[in-house]
């Protein structure tokens, strides 16, 4: 059997622990939780590690990104990570948590039994600590085209849709490209460079579903490669991960039906 060892800089060290402080009456916090966190800062040049945070749960917010600001604001500022509104609809703090890549504004602490364990979305580069780069995930969305394209002259109003049509949109355009989906997809570990993977091809789904869009042949003739769509082999990882709980294996398996449909 072959035996996979990750290089030696790649290997995650014990890291530092942090304790609660006691509280204002000088007694240790009664509620505790552990957060493991996955620290790695490139210009220092040394191994990636994992800090224990233990935060007082009393004065501390039920979402996993309530510690995470608790543990930046009041234990350690020198962790970094992505947040932005913190209502579950930007992407922004998307990380893996306890095993499970999900957003940290949703993920309830108290559904994570034990210690929790924070990374960095898998599979990708990291810039420093829980911040992933992102840059070729956000280059295949590009590569899509995602906005509408139409040949006919612009309409003096909106470009209108019926009901049946605009329901068509459902279960596609709410995606927040979190890279949830993406980075949770095994034939998108192997093939970054190639595979658009599940988030990009549900968006390219949402435009080539639109009724108003006119470029439903380009977009197709777009995904006509071995690899950008027909890597999917429809593990359903991408389905069992989204936040918004979309389905991206559904649009791509809707996609091949579209390229299998045009050549009868």
């Amino acid at each position: 059997m072959a035996e996979l060892v990750l290089p030696k800089k790649s290997r995650v060290k014990k890291g530092k622990k942090f304790r609660a402080k006691p509280g204002p009456d000088g007694k240790s916090p009664r509620r505790t939780k552990n957060f493991r966190v996955y620290r790695y800062d490139p210009d220092s040049g040394e191994n990636p590690r994992l800090d224990t945070y233990q935060v007082d749960l009393d004065s501390c917010g039920p979402m996993v990104l309530d510690a995470l600001i608790k543990i930046k604001n009041e234990i350690d500022p020198t962790l970094t990570f992505r947040r932005s509104c913190r209502e579950g609809v930007c992407g922004s703090c998307a990380m893996n948590i306890g095993g499970a890549n999900t957003l940290a504004c949703t993920k309830a602490i108290s559904d994570v039994s034990g210690s929790v364990p924070i990374y960095p979305l898998p599979h990708q580069p990291v810039m420093k600590d829980l911040v992933p780069d992102l840059t070729n995930f956000y280059a295949q969305y590009a590569s899509i085209q995602p906005f509408l394209q139409s040949k006919s002259a612009t309409p003096p109003t909106e470009r209108k849709q019926s009901e049946e049509d605009r329901q068509k949109l459902d279960g596609l355009y709410e995606c927040i490209l979190c890279a949830c989906c993406s980075t949770s997809c095994p034939s998108y570990w192997w093939n970054p460079d190639r595979f658009l993977g599940p988030a990009a091809l549900l968006q390219a789904r949402r435009w080539i579903v639109d009724s108003r869009d006119e470029a439903t042949g380009e977009r197709l003739d777009h995904l006509e490669d071995p690899f950008r769509l027909y890597r999917c082999h429809t593990i359903m990882n991408c389905a069992n991960v989204c936040p918004k709980g979309l389905n991206p294996s559904k649009a791509i398996a809707e996609i091949k039906a579209d390229m299998v449909k045009r050549m009868i």
